[in-house]
């Protein structure tokens, strides 16, 4: 009697945000500052065909209450509200990209089109809803971002 095994895999590939704690954060398009913060979050925000404006509002609430600053102790312990601090968030689609096949990276997991501007500029005002200070990049745009990643810490928010 011969037993065959399979194994199902089942990917949601929903919304993805990286999170860096940053001492500054500037967003520039064509030579003019679209965002600028001091200390706080950079959000690298992407969105996958699945997401809703319910995906949207749990991951700005997750990120209003993420504590990955330090207290007088130096333990990681503090939210972006208890030291004073602004977001700037980035769309960035390439959270999506797909390498396992080939060297070209394919994007067809990223939603594109309205429906992810519409969803972006939701997620913004989702986080300004929560209190926050939030400066932008522009979506669909060709942006430079320089910051300063403070720790290092990076969080990658997906599966929420």
């Amino acid at each position: 009697m011969e037993v065959f095994f399979t194994k199902i895999y089942i990917i949601i590939l929903g919304m993805k945000v990286v999170v860096q704690k940053v001492s500054q954060a500037k967003c520039e398009v064509e030579g003019k500052i679209t965002g600028e913060i001091g200390i706080g979050y950079m959000l690298l925000v992407g969105f996958g065909h699945e997401d809703t404006e319910e995906t949207v509002r749990k991951y700005a609430s997750k990120i209003a209450r993420l504590r990955i600053f330090d207290d007088k102790n130096g333990k990681i312990n503090l939210s972006i509200f208890d030291v004073g601090g602004s977001i700037l968030s980035i769309s960035q689609f390439t959270l999506y990209g797909d390498a396992r096949k080939g060297n070209r990276p394919g994007f067809t997991r990223a939603l594109g089109g309205q429906k992810a501007v519409d969803l972006y500029d939701y997620f913004n005002e989702c986080l300004r809803n929560e209190g926050l200070h939030v400066e932008t990049g522009i979506f669909g745009a060709e942006m430079n971002v320089t910051l300063t990643n403070a720790g290092p810490i990076t969080i990658i928010l997906e599966n929420l």
